[in-house]
């Protein structure tokens, strides 16, 4: 005859198999987490290319720029540049300003990039050897400065400054700047005109300075 307590022994085993069969436990190896670190993977593009960064980089000054001073003047005037310099030859730059406020301008000042006298040389007269001999003419000239900078007004460093008397209200003042090339070719630079060491404004009210190209 049969135990009893073998019996109900071996169905309670059959029981517990049963259950773990039917809820079977997850491996440990088995489970997925999303990572909380950004991926060191450089973006791509679609071609696999690096992308290009977004950032902004600084702009860098093009070549005989000048800093604009920190004085403005609101004084408008208008300004015509004519460069009449061959290609491969001295000239002059023709520079006509006209006052279009009812103020007198003290002193008007043209200012330029020292460095650009290895290109082309400006200055208010040609040398001649009437000019430099002794005992010759007496130097009259319109022009009340000739600064390179530092100076003792105030001219910054790295500049050239050529002082042209002043401009009375409405005036207008045609100023010849003598050039003798010293290289071959085009050139572009920064041309200011300031009342002494302040900027003037041109007709839309912006700093009166401009970008010249000699051929």
């Amino acid at each position: 005859m049969p135990d009893p307590r073998r019996a109900a022994g071996a169905a309670l085993l059959a029981l517990v198999v049963t259950g773990c069969l039917a809820n079977p436990s997850a491996s440990p190896s088995a489970s997925v987490s999303a990572s909380a670190q950004p991926s060191t993977t450089p973006a791509t593009t679609a071609s696999g290319q690096p992308s290009t960064s977004l950032e902004p980089t600084a702009t860098p000054e093009p070549p005989l720029s000048i800093a604009s001073p920190p004085d403005h003047d609101r004084r408008q005037v208008a300004v015509r540049v004519d460069p009449r310099v061959p290609n491969d030859g001295d000239g002059e730059i023709v520079v006509v300003v006209t006052n279009l406020t009812d103020r007198r301008v003290g002193e008007l000042v043209l200012r330029w990039n020292t460095d650009l006298g290895q290109v082309l040389y400006l200055a208010p007269f040609r040398p001649s050897e009437q000019r430099i001999r002794d005992g010759g003419p007496p130097l009259i000239q319109d022009w009340t400065k000739w600064v390179r900078g530092p100076g003792e007004s105030g001219e910054p460093a790295g500049t050239t400054s050529l002082g042209w008397g002043p401009l009375l209200p409405g005036g207008e003042l045609t100023i010849p700047i003598q050039v003798t090339r010293q290289q071959s070719g085009p050139v572009a630079f920064d041309l200011q005109v300031l009342a002494g060491e302040a900027i003037l404004s041109l007709e839309d009210g912006s700093p009166a300075e401009m970008r010249v190209t000699a051929p």
